[in-house]
């Protein structure tokens, strides 16, 4: 993957999370992130593919030592100038080579990252690897049942931005087949962009009620084996 794409999207990521319908998003993606992941006080996590780390500052406010790592310098950057913590540290790396020992972190998440890496096995395996036996894994992506990435992936095509024109988006059924592990699915992000603010939270929770896998946000968690 050419980092040259993510260095390019950086203003435009954080900037879309200050909108009205952004702000949902990222608050519902956080909540399914923290269900899942559980990050309790002292617990040292990955955070694979920071970014700027928008996503970051939610898991260390609960009292956790976080390393994250990214593709992009200018990404990563923006990271360490956001959480300005001691309990946060962050170098560039590549998901597929971790550069860490076996079994070095109670918890590792990466938040809509595997969808842009050409061998999505290799990944997974390498957040195995470095996860303490027993530790929880949580990985997200976006939804390929959802109408956002069937939009993501038209724009693409048309000649939208190039970061989509080589992104594997996946279903639940297709994250269950990748994960070797028994692992629990959710999702979130069921309303559209075109949805009325004051509209979204009604159609979040009848969505979460229904336990509907077609929201846009899919989120995996899993633990590693005890032996």
């Amino acid at each position: 993957m050419d980092t040259a794409l993510f260095d390019s999207w950086t203003d435009k990521y954080d900037r879309w999370f200050t909108t009205s319908s952004g702000r949902l998003v990222k608050k519902y993606e956080t909540e399914l992130l923290l269900e899942l992941l559980y990050p309790q006080p002292g617990e040292k996590i990955l955070d694979v593919g920071c970014g700027t780390g928008i996503f970051t500052e939610d898991v260390l406010d609960c009292g956790t030592t976080v390393v994250g790592i990214d593709l992009s310098l200018p990404m990563l950057k923006i990271a360490l100038e956001r959480t300005r913590d001691d309990a946060f540290s962050g170098l560039c790396s590549d998901m597929c080579a971790l550069p860490f020992p076996d079994n070095s972190f109670d918890k590792v998440f990466s938040m809509t990252a595997i969808e842009f890496v050409a061998d999505a096995e290799k990944a997974i395996a390498e957040l195995n690897r470095v996860t303490r036996k027993g530790g929880c894994i949580v990985v997200t992506t976006l939804n390929s049942l959802s109408p956002w990435a069937i939009e993501r992936q038209k724009n693409a095509r048309d000649g939208g931005h190039s970061l989509f024109q080589n992104v594997s988006f996946r279903s639940p059924q297709d994250m269950r087949l990748l994960v070797p592990h028994p692992c629990v699915i959710k999702t979130a992000i069921h309303f559209q962009k075109n949805t009325r603010v004051e509209d979204i939270p009604e159609i979040e929770l009848q969505g979460n009620r229904e336990h509907a896998e077609t929201g846009a946000f899919l989120a995996v968690q899993w633990h590693t084996n005890e032996e």
